[in-house]
């Protein structure tokens, strides 16, 4: 006689309440991360996000797993903006352009050295969205590029770059006011993109994984 195997149960869901409490801590802690750097206490997160500590610590067991989800989320809004730009029909550069200035919002620069300073670069959460926002935005730009409208010795890596450095001041120097340049700035460097190109770059272009050896 053969017993009955129990039925599989599956996890329950979320409550929505508890999912809105989680965006509610991610969203502050993103906040406190650019404005102060990420050793800003814990409560004080909580205090911004409206919820208690033991909230906090129920979904990020450690700040290493709250670093993360922040940084994650950061990337994967960065690249739903490089899906948009992609579904954009017309004007390949003006695409570009625009998803440049909205990666500029994310602030994802002042939230970057965060990776190498806190926790494994190489979490899986993380590759994957790494790898997820270099595939759209290299996309993004062949788009342009095969219009003959993005020069093409440039690579991810240069776009990155350049948006990371001129989207900063850097997580935690209290320097904000500096934010209203940045879109200025952003479009004289894409004024520097668009072919044909008026003089020759030393070097190759240069990909993330390019930058991942630099920083090793």
């Amino acid at each position: 006689m053969q017993t009955a195997t129990p039925e599989q149960r599956k996890a329950p869901r979320p409550r929505a309440d508890a999912l809105r409490n989680r965006e509610r801590i991610v969203t502050a802690a993103r906040e406190m991360f650019v404005e102060h750097g990420p050793d800003v206490p814990l409560d004080e997160i909580a205090r911004r996000a409206g919820v208690g500590n033991a909230t906090v610590y129920r979904n990020f067991p450690d700040r290493d797993a709250l670093v993360r989800e922040v940084v994650c989320s950061v990337m994967d809004r960065t690249a739903r903006a490089a899906e948009t730009a992609l579904a954009e029909t017309g004007d390949a550069f003006g695409a570009l352009e625009r998803f440049v200035h909205v990666a500029a919002d994310e602030r994802i620069s002042a939230l970057c050295p965060m990776v190498a300073s806190t926790f494994d670069q190489h979490h899986p959460d993380l590759e994957a969205a790494r790898e997820r926002v270099e595939r759209l935005v290299a996309e993004v730009m062949d788009r342009a590029k095969a219009a003959g409208q993005l020069r093409p010795d440039v690579g991810v890596g240069d776009l990155m770059v350049a948006v990371a450095q001129l989207s900063r001041p850097p997580a935690g120097t209290e320097c904000l006011s500096g934010d209203r340049f940045v879109h200025r700035h952003l479009q004289l460097f894409l004024d520097g993109l668009r072919a044909p190109a008026r003089s020759a770059l030393p070097g190759t272009a240069v990909t993330l994984e390019d930058l991942r050896r630099t920083c090793e």
